[in-house]
């Protein structure tokens, strides 16, 4: 029956009938029919002839039914925004699997080819250091640094250091400025719980404290516990102690000006949380000092240092063909780090879920607060994205290190390991971890405790020929400056670029030459 029809029907009853209830009524239906037609067609128009037809027959939707009329299509986002790098992988495996020495850019400084001459691999890993330039190079320590008979204390400084195992080193460094800053007594420094981290180790479990405390012996008073006379007054609750907040990168003046009077006062004051709460422009006596904390006074403790010596000669051992020299990297890729960057890779919905979810356990609704915009594409433009373990390989693999170039890799637990670890582990098969350097009885104590593991990355890493970085923070920072203190001033670093980098991880005509 058709639906025309029916209404011309309609509409000559109402003309025979113009009043009364039974007119009442058909005017009624003649309107409900319309409706009914009307929307019936609209529907029509939308599933059937607005959209194509897919292939099995059924009618699609397309985004032109519904935008309005002389609306633009979204342009595509520009190059380098979304990470195919796995596609270009797969594009490449073929020719990196069958060379020797493949190439690659890890400067980026091409957007076209992936070429550098392997011959640059050779001589990274087997030529002497960098040739001096010239000019005279001194220690930081050995510049302002003057032993002197210390003055009496003005009181004691509590400080809460929090974060990972370099956090934690930074503001151990500041406390001693401070402590300096304010001729006060300096007691061990207390490790905050971190949400992200949830290490609950101690200043002893990770550094030696008699070496530190002997080291500084001439510029600061340490000592390892407030004295029982001080706790007394406060009823030997610490947290009843004034907590003396101060903003981050707070100038010796602020604390010369608004601490100082107050521990004079009191004989001890606490300052929590402690991170980055000392600018970083100070004097030079005052520099030279935090040099002497990090480089000289923070030794690991015993059970860390005596199994991450042990890994460096084993490392050695296994790269005897190149010397005893391997190249390390630092990879974070570890599932708070990507959450934390607000980047999307090639893992969909599933890894969408998993980073929201990280996300909102580790920083609690840091990221839905309001005016927060959140892109992933500017982001990756931006170079702000971590690199996955296979773009630092096809990097590494361009510069000319080839599959017989032993790696050390330090990380935290890798987000999705399986996945993104193997096509690493397929362009470098001498890959070592500490998993696989270290016996799993080895490892046993250290499990759980995130800064103690750390440390062991960390004391590998510094032993390299070459270190590579592929992330900002303070592990690479405080690396780089710890591997030129030991090393004369010359250490071989690569820091990609990764605003070009992701350009050629974009360009669907790389290639191997």
């Amino acid at each position: 029956m058709s639906v025309a029809p029916s209404l011309r029907g309609a509409a000559k009853a109402a003309r025979r009938h113009p009043s009364g209830r039974g007119g009442g009524r058909r005017r009624a239906a003649v309107v409900l029919l319309l409706a009914v037609a009307y929307a019936a067609g609209l529907l029509m128009f939308v599933l059937g002839g607005g959209g194509p037809v897919d292939g099995g027959g059924r009618a699609g939707v397309t985004v032109a039914s519904f935008r309005r009329r002389g609306a633009p299509a979204r342009s595509p986002p520009p190059p380098g925004s979304v990470y195919r790098s796995h596609i270009v992988f797969e594009r490449l495996w073929p020719d990196i699997r069958d060379d020797a020495a493949p190439a690659s850019t890890a400067t980026a400084t091409s957007a076209s080819s992936l070429s550098t001459p392997s011959s640059w691999r050779r001589s990274m890993l087997t030529t002497p250091r960098y040739p001096d330039s010239g000019e005279l190079w001194m220690p930081c320590v050995k510049r302002r640094l003057i032993p002197s008979e210390l003055p009496p204390s003005n009181g004691y400084l509590i400080v809460e250091a929090n974060g990972g195992l370099n956090q934690q080193r930074l503001s151990i460094c500041d406390a001693v400025a401070v402590a300096s800053l304010l001729n006060a007594t300096l007691v061990i420094p207390v490790f905050h719980l971190n949400s992200v981290w949830r290490d609950p180790s101690k200043f002893s479990d990770i550094f030696d404290e008699d070496r530190f405390i002997e080291t500084l012996r001439q510029h600061v008073r340490v000592v390892k516990e407030l004295p029982k006379d001080v706790l007394l007054r406060f009823n030997h609750n610490i947290s009843s102690i004034p907590n003396m907040r101060t903003k981050a990168y707070s100038s010796p003046d602020h604390y010369l000006q608004k601490v100082l009077p107050k521990l004079l006062e009191l004989g001890v004051v606490r300052i929590a949380p402690f991170s980055n709460r000392l600018a970083q422009s100070v004097p030079s006596n005052i520099q030279a000092l935090r040099c002497l904390v990090n480089y000289q006074a923070l030794r690991f403790a015993e059970p860390i240092r005596v199994l991450a010596e042990d890994m460096v000669v084993r490392m050695m051992k296994k790269s005897s063909s190149t010397g005893g020299k391997y190249v390390s990297v630092h990879l974070r890729f570890e599932e708070d780090m990507v959450a934390f960057s607000c980047c999307t890779y090639d893992g969909g919905r599933k890894e969408k879920i998993e980073m929201e979810n990280a996300r909102e356990r580790s920083w609690r609704g840091k990221f839905h607060r309001p005016g927060r915009v959140i892109n992933p594409e500017a982001n990756r433009r931006d170079g702000k994205c971590p690199l996955t373990p296979l773009e630092v390989g096809m990097m590494l693999r361009g510069m000319g290190f080839d599959n017989t170039t032993f790696l050390y890799v330090a990380s935290g637990k890798i987000y999705n390991a399986a996945k993104y670890m193997a096509p690493l582990r397929q362009m470098f098969p001498l890959l070592e971890t500490k998993d696989t350097l270290a016996l799993p009885e080895e490892l046993a104590e250290f499990k759980g405790y995130s800064s103690r593991l750390a440390a062991l990355d960390y004391t590998v890493s510094v032993q390299s020929e070459v270190f590579v970085t592929t992330q900002g923070g303070n592990f690479p920072h405080f690396l780089m400056g710890h591997r030129r203190y030991l090393l004369g001033g010359n250490a071989k670093t690569i820091k990609p670029d990764k605003r070009k980098l992701v350009l050629s991880f974009d360009d669907p005509n790389i290639r191997l030459v």
